[in-house]
């Protein structure tokens, strides 16, 4: 075994024993923690969840014994908290990690067995909401460091961040960046946990990520109810006219979003990752989704949903407001219809104006004079990776080979993470690793979402060796 290897083989062992020992039950303890974002628990302060995740989080890096570690939670007024690490380097460069500790609600359609918050360790997979997304990533990053460091490896200057606002747009996040901001100096690198994985056989990086606007759309036609057999026919319904509305902005039969503003051009070199990226998935692209019997995608062509999920615009409806249920569903012509849009943006797309512009869309010329607006709540623009340095080229490939042996290999993801374009902005020379254990049926933000533990372990040992590599190449 060359003394490569033997490192390797070494800093496996050490993040394994790690996470049986304590991370998996400490994220246990997370899961039972109903800590949902802001936007989806406004009484976030009052109930006192996210301080109970926060604070769990911060007692175990505490007790971790990394050596020039110092760990803070900061909590600006009216806003939710971020916890703030640092751990001395041997040189001045800068490491920058990034993930959140926010949930997304718990959602209906969990397995016999299973529930949000109860976490159920089942075939190496940890079920239970936000173990993968996003409260791994601390643990991860901290077990990453710790390793290195009981190996006598030396590594630079490091500063972890995670926050509590992700799933709410990361609205949060800038303040507190501009607080910290001569602490974290200029990072020469960024690793981000908090994304997905094609399979759970190799190291995926992550190369962009989709922007997205967020808002509720509101069609209203009358002061109150009425009995539908007098106003049916005299008295348009307001789920018609938004629906008919809903044409300007998306293609009924095919999906695709009409106004040409909204779309980009791919990037050749983007197109060809594309490719590759079907190659190694093929009908693995769909077929990982829980499609009814007799249910297709909306295309057989691998690439062409590839091309769809990671940089076309697309649009998804996640609420409605105004329908009561089907036993309450009497003969009323109701008064208003409202739907939450999911807008996603191509990563290369500056959506500075997009929310203004998808209002003027929407709400003028409403049909019949109805009262039609749209709230945006959230969003912002996505982000594409500048081009790799050779060092953290090799530097992923050998992690990968090490670890999962199997090469590394990047592809565009569906989801957004704002924190990364704000980065972007703010860092321009910095190399980015983006990359995370959202993988096939993890479900993150649905029902049964799980951690697979052997892919996390793995990702912290990769994580690991790019700390240390980073080093040598400073």
């Amino acid at each position: 075994m060359t003394a490569e290897q033997t490192a390797s083989t070494d800093l496996a062992s050490t993040i394994e024993t790690m996470w049986d020992a304590s991370v998996i039950p400490t994220i246990e303890q997370y899961i039972r923690i109903p800590n949902q974002s802001p936007l989806f628990d406004p009484d976030w302060k009052r109930n006192g969840y996210m301080h109970q995740a926060i604070n769990l989080a911060k007692s175990w890096v505490e007790q971790q014994g990394v050596a020039g570690l110092k760990v803070e939670v900061k909590e600006i007024e009216g806003r939710t908290p971020l916890m703030f690490i640092e751990v001395d380097g041997n040189n001045d460069s800068t490491v920058l990690m990034y993930g959140h500790l926010d949930k997304q609600p718990a959602m209906v359609g969990w397995e016999e067995g299973l529930g949000p918050w109860t976490p159920v360790l089942r075939d190496g997979k940890l079920f239970g909401r936000g173990g993968a997304d996003d409260g791994y990533a601390v643990f991860a990053a901290i077990s990453a460091i710790k390793a290195v460091q009981q190996q006598g490896l030396e590594h630079s200057r490091i500063v972890v961040i995670i926050e509590c606002c992700e799933e709410s747009g990361s609205v949060d996040l800038p303040p507190y960046i501009d607080h910290f901001s001569d602490r974290i100096g200029t990072p020469r690198l960024v690793i981000c946990l908090d994304s997905g994985c094609g399979n759970y056989e190799q190291l995926w990086i992550t190369t962009s990520l989709r922007g997205s606007i967020v808002g509720n759309l509101t069609v209203e036609v009358l002061t109150e109810g009425v009995h539908s057999g007098d106003a049916s026919g005299i008295v348009p319904s307001s789920f018609r006219i938004l629906r008919s509305i809903l044409d300007r902005l998306e293609d009924p039969k095919t999906g695709r979003i009409v106004p040409e503003w909204l779309w980009v051009e791919v990037p050749e070199n983007r197109l060809a990752e594309a490719h590759e990226t079907s190659r190694i998935l093929g009908d693995a692209v769909w077929d990982k989704f829980p499609f009814v019997d007799g249910m297709q995608p909306v295309s057989n062509d691998s690439l062409e949903l590839l091309l769809n999920r990671t940089w076309r615009p697309a649009l998804s409806y996640t609420g409605q407001a105004g329908f009561p249920d089907l036993v309450q569903g009497g003969n009323v012509l109701r008064p208003k219809t409202s739907l939450k849009l999911s807008l996603r943006l191509p990563p290369t797309l500056d959506a500075t104006d997009v929310d203004a512009r998808l209002r003027e869309l929407l709400e003028s010329d409403p049909p019949y004079g109805a009262h039609v607006e749209f709230e945006p709540e959230k969003g912002g623009s996505g982000w594409e990776a500048p081009p790799m340095e050779s060092w953290l080229e090799e530097s992923l490939a050998r992690a990968s080979q090490a670890f999962f042996g199997k090469p590394s290999t990047t592809f565009g993801e569906g989801g957004s993470i704002p924190f990364m374009g704000m980065l972007g902005a703010r860092y321009p020379n910095a190399q980015f690793v983006i990359t995370g254990v959202l993988g096939p049926h993890s479900n993150a933000h649905g029902p049964n979402e799980f951690l697979d533990l052997r892919m996390a372990k793995n990702v912290s040992a990769c994580v690991a060796q790019v700390i240390a590599d980073e080093r040598k190449s400073a």
